[in-house]
C-alpha cells in the first residue's frame, strides 16, 4: 500500500504530540495523514477517545492505517470492536503498561486494562526497553496477544520528543515498509 491510497490516522497519547514529536513531523509530511483530535488531551476520557477514534475511522474514505502512539495504542484496542469500517494496519508505538500500579499520571489508568485479543489486522509494536511507562516484557506480551509484529527500539525511552525522537528515522523506515507490506 502507498501513502495516497491509505487514509494514515495519527492517534497521540496523554497530552497529544507536539510540534516536535514525530507524530507531528510525520503527519505533516504525510499527504493522506490526520490527526484524531481529542477534545481534552491533558485529562483522557477513555469513551470520549474511543468514540472521537471510531468516528475518524468510519468516516475514513480509504482504507485505515493507525499510527498509535502511548495512550493512544491503548486507546486503538479499546476501539476494536466498535469500528464499522475495517482498518488495514496498525503501527503502535511505546504502549503504556496500565496494570503498572505505579503508572503516572493515574488518570491513565481510566484507560486499564487493555484488551488482550488478537487484532483483527495487521499490527506492529515498537517498544523501547527502558520506557518509563512500560517494561519491555509487559511489551512482549501485548504483542503476543495482539498478535503483532514486535520491533525491539533498544533503549530508547518513551520514543517521544522528549527521549530524543522528533524526526525519529528509523521508526520511519519501519512505518514504510509496514505500509509496503498491506
Amino acid at each position: 500500500m502507498k501513502v495516497k491510497d491509505a487514509d494514515i490516522l495519527f492517534v497521540p497519547g496523554h497530552m497529544g504530540s507536539g510540534p516536535d514529536h514525530w507524530q507531528t513531523r510525520w503527519q505533516s509530511k504525510l499527504s493522506t495523514g490526520r490527526r484524531v483530535e481529542q477534545a481534552d488531551w491533558s485529562n483522557p476520557d477513555r469513551d470520549d477517545w474511543i468514540e472521537a477514534l471510531v468516528g475518524a475511522v468510519d468516516t475514513a474514505s480509504r482504507p485505515v492505517v493507525l499510527v498509535a502512539h502511548s495512550l493512544g495504542v491503548s486507546t486503538v484496542v479499546h476501539a476494536v470492536a466498535s469500528f464499522r469500517k475495517s482498518v488495514a494496519g496498525a503501527f503502535l508505538v511505546a504502549p503504556p503498561d496500565l496494570a503498572d500500579p505505579s503508572i503516572r499520571p493515574k488518570q491513565l489508568t481510566r484507560f486499564a486494562p487493555h484488551p488482550l485479543a488478537a487484532l483483527p489486522f495487521p499490527s506492529v509494536l515498537v517498544a523501547s526497553r527502558n520506557d518509563p511507562f512500560c517494561a519491555f516484557a509487559s511489551a512482549e506480551r501485548m504483542a503476543d496477544a495482539w498478535g503483532s509484529l514486535l520491533i525491539d527500539a533498544g533503549e530508547a525511552g518513551h520514543i517521544n520528543a522528549d527521549s530524543g525522537y522528533g524526526p525519529w528515522p528509523e521508526g520511519s523506515m519501519a512505518f514504510a515498509r509496514f505500509l509496503s507490506s498491506l
